[in-house]
């Protein structure tokens, strides 16, 4: 049986309706990247959180914004939060270099801004203070000193020893959420090219769910 105009008009108004409550009094919008975008630059411009940005952007990548990507800006709901700017309450959305700018060669990452000469793309690994893995001198570094959170053991030629470096795009619960300093303060025969060795506290099972990730390091000046 085929239905009359009317009560086809009707149906539309009433499904039309439906969907209006059922939709947020705010509508997200879209932000075309550029050559210089970074999450932090959007969230400024529009004045929202850095998090909820990437909640609305969960496959996109922070690390890899390029001219032509299409990014949503989230409407802001009554009763939302602003995450804290302090480290402890910052989210991990926050944590990390979506503060990049590769013009002015700085990197914000825990809310403090950093110089840097460039950026190293290197596979990672991880080592414990076990002393299978670290030989007859024990737990230190290169230097003598103990091995702690920040240690990293470099290949000299392609990260001089005494470099500080910011490292980003790991994960492993032994680290701190998306970003830490470290000094290139140790070495390995291993460790050879663009490789780094990330001491980890904890015993060695521990250390070894870090596995091999691939990771970029902003050599700060």
């Amino acid at each position: 049986m085929k239905l009359g105009i009317s009560w086809i008009k009707s149906a539309a108004a009433l499904c039309l309706g439906v969907l209006l409550m059922a939709s947020p009094a705010y509508a997200d919008r879209i932000h075309v990247a550029g050559k210089q975008t970074t999450f932090y630059a959007v969230a400024k411009k529009y004045g929202v959180d850095i998090a909820a940005l990437m909640k609305a952007n969960p496959t996109i990548d922070p690390l890899n914004l390029y001219p032509g990507l299409r990014l949503v800006i989230p409407g802001q709901a009554s009763g939302t939060v602003q995450a804290s700017a302090g480290p402890r309450a910052m989210s991990t959305a926050r944590a990390v270099a979506l503060a990049a700018e590769s013009d002015l060669k700085t990197v914000e990452a825990w809310g403090k801004t950093y110089n840097y000469d460039k950026t190293l793309q290197v596979k990672a690994s991880a080592y414990s203070s076990a002393a299978s893995e670290n030989g007859p001198w024990g737990a230190v570094d290169y230097f003598g000193n103990p091995l702690k959170l920040g240690t990293i053991a470099v290949d000299p030629d392609i990260i001089p020893l005494g470099t500080k470096v910011l490292v980003t795009g790991y994960s492993h619960p032994g680290l701190p959420k998306q970003a830490f300093v470290a000094t290139a303060s140790d070495k390995g025969s291993a460790i050879q090219g663009n490789r780094i060795d990330i001491f980890i506290p904890g015993s060695r099972s521990f250390v070894s769910e870090f596995g091999y990730q691939n990771v970029q390091l902003y050599l700060i000046k």
